[in-house]
């Protein structure tokens, strides 16, 4: 399987994520952040600097857990802006909840 490169649109996405993700952490270390959500250090740096724009959904969990931020919250981060017919789906936070 062959993955598609990523649209503008889905890489303003993943640095929205990025700069909520950081936002959320507010005073706590970058590394104590990543060792709770079970990440590499350098994989929440890139990901908040918008440097690894489309994480895994499952990094996406576990740091969603490990700064107590709904999953909702941050999947309507990813979709704002979005064109409609990138995201088919009805909003996250009415899927999620």
């Amino acid at each position: 399987m062959v993955r598609q490169p990523l649209t503008a649109e889905q890489i303003a996405a993943g640095q929205r994520l990025g700069v909520a993700l950081r936002a959320a952490r507010g005073n706590r270390s970058l590394v104590e952040v990543a060792l709770a959500a079970g990440i590499s250090p350098e994989t929440l740096r890139k990901i908040e600097a918008g440097r690894l724009p489309a994480p895994a959904f499952g990094t996406v969990v576990c740091l969603s857990r490990a700064l107590d931020v709904p999953l909702a919250d941050l999947a309507d981060t990813w979709l704002a802006d979005m064109p409609v017919g990138q995201s088919p789906w009805l909003p996250a936070a009415e899927v999620l909840r």
